[in-house]
């Protein structure tokens, strides 16, 4: 019988406050089973694995993070609406590194296409025609958009740049700086 009050939402929406305490890598059923105070066994009635856990909470963050995106870009454009998009990455990192690891899972392929993260590559492409990329443009400024942000949070969070001056945000502000002015005058195709 299902424990009163556990749901598969309710389950992923611990096991990601969990992943921002512990890390998402250390997120179980049985982690989260000893949260509730309940045998794992239980746990199951609700979702299949660890395996479907982590994926549900993935979902969750990719889905959190796009509402905050769209939130954030609402009537912003060029400039403004690269930096808020940055800055919605950065800042849900740092609120939320579990989550933040947890969106970045790698999902089978339907499970991608009906997730939130589709929203995440409709906003950037929506960002960028503001900077009058056309394909196959608009898609290697995407990847590049997410590497920097995925990148530079991720060193950011793992201290990386802790160690030295200048502080952080203001090689943030320079890093958006350097890519607003790249996605202006974008280089033309080299040939092969």
């Amino acid at each position: 019988m299902a424990r009163v009050g556990l749901t598969p939402e309710r389950l992923a929406r611990a096991g990601a406050e969990l992943a921002d305490e512990v890390g998402f890598d250390q997120v179980t059923v049985s982690a989260l089973a000893r949260r509730f105070d309940v045998k794992a066994a239980s746990l199951y009635a609700h979702v299949r694995s660890s395996q479907d856990l982590r994926t549900r909470i993935a979902l969750l963050a990719l889905e959190e993070l796009a509402d905050r995106a769209a939130d954030a870009l609402a009537g912003r454009a060029g400039k403004d609406a690269l930096t808020a998009l940055a800055d919605v990455y950065r800042d849900y990192a740092r609120e939320h590194p579990g989550r933040y690891a947890a969106a970045q899972l790698r999902l089978d392929p339907e499970t991608a296409a009906a997730s939130a993260g589709v929203r995440h590559a409709q906003m950037t492409r929506a960002l960028l025609r503001g900077y009058d990329l056309t394909e196959p443009d608009q898609t290697h400024a995407v990847r590049l958009l997410g590497s920097v942000f995925h990148g530079y949070v991720s060193l950011e969070l793992a201290g990386g740049f802790s160690h030295s001056a200048p502080d952080s945000q203001q090689s943030w502000t320079r890093v958006l700086d350097a890519l607003d002015a790249l996605l202006r005058n974008w280089p033309a195709p080299t040939a092969s």
